[in-house]
């Protein structure tokens, strides 16, 4: 047999593109020979930070549809068509062994090609409720690969696998020790630390928050990671002092992890699959702008089995101080945050994300 050709497609958004990633990074060492595409949409961040992973990437012209009657709307057919000739073309070209969708809108043409001209079919829905694409293409695919309990109100029961997400590496070790990793953000060793996450772009309610907060927190004699987002750095980069460390974006989130006694964040599938394996006491303020509101979704999850805390974006300003008071100052309570979302950790997903596909090849 010569060497295996992969395509994978995803992208939109960093949790469609960072899973993708991590599955060609294994099937990569699995196979050292085989060959590898990925498909995304033209303008989207996929288109940047594939190739900065170390893989090639085409763009489809499409997009998803806007809520209301816009001119992008009324280009959508022609996206769609147009989408669908190049991933003909794409597919007769590269002759893909496998193929992978990880969700967002560059997956739909691709995949519904592939799996016409036969080509075994994989899809990895992160959230606890499906997206659009991947509800679209269910029929079509040979398998799967979920991270929740219930998605077979979504999708064919016979075809779902719970793996989980896969996550980075260097997150599943945590091999750095809490002293260092509090040097590494110059905090010190005896104060307890808040780490505050609003995804990479940032979130403007999660950051407006913090920033009303500040003195709230200083009585608890707390230090804070807060990673604002790049939109917002120039904003709010004036608060950073010695208890106050503001970062566009945190390169060492190992690091980040490791220091954190408490942990604020949005509830994408992503981060919510990475606190799973890093078992710390969390809240949830999930985003209200995402498709289904499938953040509140994710969050509701976890609370459902006692292993975090969420506040709603229209509570905060009723609920957020005392919801974090009692996670502050009861350590049981901590505790049983720590202990229980860790229990719901996925911590081999990639691998056995990557032991479907190859299930397919045979």
């Amino acid at each position: 047999m010569g060497s295996y050709r992969f395509i994978l497609s995803g992208g939109g958004t960093g949790g469609h593109i960072y899973p993708a990633i991590a599955i060609a990074n294994e099937l990569k060492q699995r196979y050292p020979d085989a060959e590898f595409l990925f498909v995304g949409a033209k303008d989207r961040m996929e288109m940047e930070k594939v190739p900065q992973a170390g893989y090639r990437i085409e763009g489809l012209w499409i997009s998803g549809l806007q809520r209301k009657l816009t001119l992008k709307n009324l280009m959508f057919p022609f996206k769609v068509i147009s989408s669908l000739i190049k991933s003909v073309k794409i597919v007769r070209r590269f002759k893909p062994h496998a193929v992978v969708g990880t969700g967002g809108f560059a997956s739909g043409p691709l995949l519904k090609v592939a799996s016409r001209k036969g080509i075994p079919c994989v899809l990895q829905e992160q959230n606890s409720y499906a997206g659009i694409t991947n509800k679209l293409l269910a029929n079509k695919v040979a398998k799967i690969c979920v991270a929740y309990d219930g998605m077979e109100k979504f999708f064919p029961e016979s075809k779902i696998v719970k793996t989980g997400n896969p996550v980075r590496g260097d997150l599943v070790a945590l091999t750095s020790d809490k002293a260092s990793a509090l040097k590494f953000f110059g905090l010190q060793p005896n104060k307890p630390t808040l780490l505050v996450l609003g995804g990479s772009l940032g979130a403007r309610r999660v950051n407006e928050l913090l920033e009303e907060k500040l003195s709230f927190f200083k009585t608890f004699g707390i230090q804070i990671i807060w990673q604002c987002g790049k939109l917002y750095h120039e904003e709010y980069k004036k608060y950073e002092n010695e208890e106050v460390k503001v970062f566009a974006f945190i390169n060492r989130m190992d690091l980040a992890y490791r220091a954190a006694d408490i942990i604020i964040s949005r509830a994408g599938a992503g981060s919510v699959s990475e606190l799973c394996i890093v078992g710390k006491p969390v809240i949830f303020i999930p985003s209200p702008n995402v498709a289904e509101d499938h953040q509140t979704k994710n969050a509701m999850a976890l609370v459902e089995k006692e292993a975090a805390i969420m506040v709603r974006e229209a509570d905060l300003d009723t609920e957020f101080e005392s919801s974090f008071s009692d996670v502050m100052l009861t350590k049981s309570l901590q505790e049983k945050l720590g202990s229980n979302i860790k229990k719901l950790a996925l911590p081999n997903a990639t691998k056995e994300i990557v032991d479907e596909i190859e299930n397919l090849l045979r």
